[in-house]
């Protein structure tokens, strides 16, 4: 028996040693790992990035044209092939791939900005404030985005300034209630409310505290905003009230190859393809974002 004292104990104090508790960091790497779908699908989306950043830097042209080979099937010297005037499709696909996640990338800033200032005014100041923000918030989420999107861009003189900035101005609602929530939970603590007995402005307690705070819950609502906008633009561009020639994106160039699928299906099945995956990657690492924004991770509750 008293052998295993000396054993018992040590035994005991582990169970009464708290569980080791993850950091946001730790258990958003550790869903990266398990999850091999994640790692493919940003694994491509980084390849197509990086491709699309470097294409000025490669001796292709987007607007060359050469009649005399239009419509040339994949090749070795034009390995996604040729369109309907000769352009070159792979520096094409790539260089509208530079205005999609330009576009993308843009109206997010937009809309996040918009959702960010909406949703912690509302979430800070509360009363009538609230209820006349949130009231607006339900309007605009009660109309289908697209057809919203879709009359306003007729209105705007056609270019990439304006589809921004329609993408931008009507994505907004979902971050702002996001952010609103988050808001209404990190003003009842108590840094929050010293730094307001204090007399701190509220503009500056936004910034300084709560902005801070709620910036899992933001960088979350990001990357959802970048893969909706995405989306978003290559519709309208689809419409034919997005991009105008001769710019393209991928929503534009799915456009320009309706005509041509019978014989050259390569022409919509890359832009198309590249949406998807870009889309879906997004829609991923906004599902590795989710973990870190768990405030479950910190407590400990999750493993």
């Amino acid at each position: 028996m008293a052998a295993t004292a000396p054993t018992a104990a040590p035994a005991a104090d582990a169970r009464r040693r708290p569980a080791r508790r993850h950091t946001r960091a730790q258990a958003a790497w550790s869903a990266f790992r398990h999850d091999k779908v994640a790692i493919v699908s940003l694994a491509l989306l980084a390849i197509v990035v990086v491709a699309c950043l470097i294409a000025p830097l490669l001796p292709l042209s987007p607007n060359a044209t050469d009649v005399a080979h239009r419509l040339a099937a994949p090749s070795a010297q034009h390995i996604f092939g040729t369109d309907q005037l000769g352009r070159d499709y792979f520096a094409r696909v790539l260089y509208g791939g530079r205005v999609s996640l330009l576009v993308g990338v843009l109206a997010m800033l937009t809309s996040l900005v918009i959702g960010i200032i909406v949703g912690t005014v509302a979430g800070l100041l509360g009363g009538i404030v609230d209820a006349i923000l949130m009231r607006i918030v339900d309007v605009l989420s009660s109309v289908p985005w697209l057809v919203l999107v879709t009359v306003v861009s007729i209105f705007l003189k056609p270019g990439l300034t304006s589809i921004i900035l329609v993408i931008g101005l009507f994505s907004w609602m979902e971050i702002a209630r996001l952010v609103r929530t988050e808001t209404q939970t990190i003003k009842e603590r108590d840094f929050v409310q010293y730094a307001q007995l204090c007399g701190v402005s509220p503009a500056r307690v936004i910034i300084r505290h709560i902005i801070p705070a709620a910036l899992p819950t933001i960088i979350t609502a990001s990357t959802t905003s970048l893969a909706s906008a995405i989306m978003t633009e290559s519709s309208l561009s689809f419409l034919g009230v997005g991009v105008q020639q001769p710019m393209s994106s991928w929503g534009s160039m799915l456009q320009d190859a309706q005509q041509y699928m019978q014989n050259d299906i390569y022409m919509a099945i890359i832009p198309g393809l590249l949406i998807v995956i870009v889309i879906f990657a997004f829609n991923k690492l906004g599902n590795i974002m989710r973990v870190f924004a768990d405030p479950q991770v910190m407590s400990g509750e999750r493993e």
